[in-house]
């Protein structure tokens, strides 16, 4: 249960890359918890900030299909 940017070495979250913020959102889009998502606490809440940015800028809707 490694954490999905600590294997890929990836240190910061890009709030332009929906494709890969898709992957940790429910079908109704919501943020799924760290338990679901097995990030580490540090990328989580890089995470939900990237996916927060995005939702503003309206590159990912609040209603993920």
């Amino acid at each position: 249960m490694d954490c999905y940017f600590c294997q890929r070495n990836i240190k910061e979250v890009d709030f332009k890359n929906t494709e890969v913020l898709k992957n940790f959102i429910s079908g109704l889009g919501k943020i799924r918890p760290r338990r679901k998502t097995n990030l580490c606490a540090k990328h989580q809440r890089k995470f939900a900030t990237a996916v927060k940015r995005a939702r503003h800028i309206g590159l990912l809707s609040t209603q993920t299909k």
